[in-house]
């Protein structure tokens, strides 16, 4: 296992363990479901928003490491951002994961890039991807 493999490993196991914005949001504007139907991981995203910023985001649930650490550093990625910047960053980590990108993440986001990992793993890819895609349609229907 190289170094960058190992510091990866503990990004992963850091937001697996200790869930960033864990929880529901009871008055959340924006709520979503996801559920994978293959291993049953499932994530619910709640945002809250100020305008067009998201002033509260929150997850909820359960699956493997994956799955839960990818709905964390969601969270906490986006707490603040706009819904533009949510859109973006959902491109870049889709690109990275999806279409094999070289991932270029701004340094805040830095975390995302332990993800990269998954692609060795091609079966682990949806677990990564799963809050993702919830946060990709709620994102289509608040355009």
């Amino acid at each position: 296992m190289s170094l960058s493999d190992s510091l990866y490993q503990e990004v992963l196991l850091d937001h697996y363990q200790n869930p960033r914005h864990h929880g529901r949001l009871e008055h959340a504007h924006l709520h979503e479901e996801g559920v994978n139907p293959l291993c049953g991981d499932e994530v619910e995203l709640f945002l809250e928003l100020e305008g067009n910023t998201i002033s509260k985001i929150s997850f909820w649930g359960k699956g493997c490491s994956i799955s839960q650490a990818s709905a964390s550093m969601l969270t906490d990625s986006l707490y603040g951002k706009t819904l533009d910047e949510a859109r973006s960053l959902l491109h870049e980590f889709k690109e990275m994961l999806l279409e094999d990108k070289e991932p270029n993440f701004a340094e805040e986001y830095e975390d995302l890039e332990s993800l990269e990992a998954v692609k060795k793993i091609p079966a682990r890819i949806k677990c990564a991807t799963l809050a993702w895609n919830t946060l990709e349609r709620i994102l289509k229907k608040n355009h």
